[in-house]
């Protein structure tokens, strides 16, 4: 079994569900997730949801989320002049 963000959003994918019958709730709980919750969130709306609406935020953010952590790796390797 793996363990990590992942794991932890599994178990919270009921709360995830209810949270969904609101929009509002979704968007209060949004910064709260992790890359790797919004990865998991994704997957599972694109495979069984499929509502355009959801997937696109959802994308948004976790596109947000993933460029901040590769710009900051990136800028770690690169010289200042």
């Amino acid at each position: 079994m793996r363990h990590g963000p992942t794991t932890k959003l599994r178990h919270k994918l009921p709360i995830w569900r209810e949270k969904l019958l609101t929009w509002r709730k979704f968007q209060s709980e949004l910064p709260n997730y992790t890359e790797a919750d919004l990865l998991v969130l994704l997957n599972e709306e694109r495979s069984q949801h499929r509502r355009v609406s959801m997937l696109e935020r959802i994308h948004q953010r976790y596109n947000t989320l993933r460029v901040a952590r590769e710009r900051v790796e990136l800028l770690k390797i690169g010289k200042r002049p």
